[in-house]
Parts: C-alpha cells; structure tokens; sequence
C-alpha cells in the first residue's frame, strides 16, 4: 500500500502569464502558495481475485478489465504512459472539492505519478514530478491548463516562478520572516462561493485570447503587478498595500474573458470590499470556487457576516512540504 499526500494552491498574483502561449513569447511571472489541504492518493497491486482487474475509487467508483477503459482522465492516461499492465486499486479523497480554483486537477497528478514511481521503486525529484505533470497534462490529456499548479503541487512553499522567455523556468523560494508570513496567513479570507467548474473551458477562453492577441495589455499589466508583489513581500510592506494591489489585479483578470466572472461572485466581491476587506480574488480560471480576500483580521467576522451568502470559510495556512509520501508499506 502507498499513500501520497499532495497540497492544494492559492495563486496570489501573475495567473493567466504561465499559459504556454504567453509566457514563450514575452515571460510570465508567478507568486503563489502550497495549503495546508491536500489531496490523499492510495494505490495497491490488486490481486487477481475479482472479477474486474483494476478499481479506482474517487467521485465514481470504476471497476475495469482495461486500463484504456478507464474513465478518470488522469489515472488512465498515468496508467497508460508508464505501461502499467497488472490490476490496481486506486482510491482518492480530498479536503477541498474538486473544479474549485485551488489547482486540485494538477496536485491529484502530481500525487498520483509519486504513488506510480514509489509503487516501480523509484524516485523523481521534485522539479521531475513537476516536469512530468505539466507533459501528461498538456501533451497526453489535452488540457488547456498553465504550468504553476503543478510546480507548487510538488514543491510545496511560498515561490516566486519565472517563465521564459522561452520553455525554462525557474523557481525562488519566497523567505520571509516568520512572524510575517504568519502574519499574512491571518490577513487571508478563504471561502468556497459555491460554484464547481471545469477549469480548462474557462482557460480555453483566456488562452484563445492570448493567441488573438486580445489579453496583451491586461496581461502586460498583470505581470508588472506580480514584480511589484515581489518587492512588497521582500520589503514586508503593510498588508493593506499588497491587498490594494491584489484588488488592482481583479480588475484586470476580470477581463481576462467574458465568462471569467458573474453577478454573484461580482457582488460577493464589492460586498466584502465595503465591509473592510483590502483586496482580492477568484483563485483559478474563473467560473466559481474559491474566492479569497485580504483583510485585517479584526475585520474578518465582519466581512463573514456581511458575505452570508457563502457558507464555507476554509482555513489558510502556507504548506512548505510539497507533495509527500506518507505511507510505503
């Protein structure tokens, strides 16, 4: 038996600058945190006492006798890629939901190709697994997905990502003191608005708009955001600063695409803005899930009341571990 723990994302500034067709051409710019809510993946050799070969277990429950049968994109294409021919039983819960802004798709593949190397007694680094994630998900499953969530799903931490010019990359770690980055962690509201999506239609909208060259001035603007981000980490300005400067930022990712946001995540929004919050975001592609706010904490039970709408705050807190193995047995 193997388990795999894989942390979820916030993004807090650059998303929509790592889509392959921006970040090649002009670079992209990327300040994102691991969470403390993950994704758990279990996995075992399956004896061959049934009458299906394999069984995956998640939202569904898949029993097959075909590894090309299966449904679960992820675990079909990983099964494939690495020519697993012998019976599996795969089962996966999460903290979070699923289709929710906080790159859950990336950490389950991510978690899922550490369970299959741990599983042929080998080891990937992390930039490997990373690397790995990024090709099943945009060249095998055809996704149209960025290339942060799978990075921070397997390094875990506070980072700053660098993109291109080009297909590099690199990686530097956000240090901060202690009892800053605490403090920021209580500056941050986290709440599921209620609203699932497929990420990848609404990525579609902002990566065709990319290629159109409709998003080149927000996008412009969004990557000179994040570089100021960056100076007011490392200067450790006031909250209040990086949170008006996150607000700047949704204007801009608003129009990203037409189906980015909505009234009612418009009006949650400017809700919590008039009840203190600073600043503030839709975390992912648009469409719904989480939505975070950066408020002064003694302002917090405010906003909360004032948003009575959404019924789950989630705690947020940095996970600096990355994806892990928790069990090898």
């Amino acid at each position: 038996m193997i388990l795999t723990r894989t942390p979820y994302r916030v993004s807090l500034f650059g998303g929509g600058t790592d889509y392959r067709p921006w970040f090649e051409e002009k670079g992209g710019l990327v300040v994102v945190t691991a969470i403390e809510h993950y994704c758990y993946i279990s996995i075992r050799k399956l004896p061959p006492f049934f009458d299906h070969k394999s069984r995956i277990v998640y939202s569904n429950v898949e029993e097959v006798n075909n590894h090309s049968d299966i449904k679960h994109r992820a675990v079909r294409a990983c099964l494939t890629h690495h020519n697993i021919e012998y019976g599996l039983e795969v089962h996966h819960d999460g903290d979070l939901p699923a289709r929710t802004g906080i790159g859950s798709s990336s950490s389950f593949t991510v978690g899922f190709l550490q369970a299959i190397y741990t599983l042929k007694s080998q080891m990937r680094s992390r930039r490997e697994l990373a690397d790995e994630a990024i090709f099943m998900e945009q060249e095998v499953m055809g996704e149209n997905v960025g290339i942060q969530d799978q990075i921070i799903a397997s390094h875990g931490g506070f980072l700053i990502i660098e993109m291109g010019p080009g297909n590099n990359y690199s990686i530097q770690p956000m240090i901060l003191p202690d009892e800053y980055k605490k403090s920021f962690e209580k500056h941050v509201l986290l709440a599921f608005s209620g609203f699932s999506r497929y990420a990848t239609e609404y990525a579609k909208t902002q990566v065709d708009n990319i290629v159109s060259g409709r998003n080149d001035s927000y996008l412009d603007e969004m990557l000179d955001i994040a570089k100021s981000s960056v100076d007011l980490f490392r200067n450790q300005e006031d909250f209040q600063k990086i949170g008006k400067l996150m607000d700047e930022n949704w204007k801009l990712k608003r129009s990203l695409a037409d189906n980015l946001s909505n009234g009612d995540i418009d009006s949650v929004y400017e809700k919590a803005k008039k009840a203190g919050a600073c600043g503030g975001k839709l975390l992912g592609a648009g469409g719904g899930g989480f939505i975070m706010f950066i408020a002064p904490p003694e302002k917090h039970n405010k906003i909360m009341e004032a948003l009575s709408e959404l019924k789950v705050w989630v705690p947020y807190s940095i996970d600096d571990n990355g994806s892990q193995i928790l069990l090898n047995h």
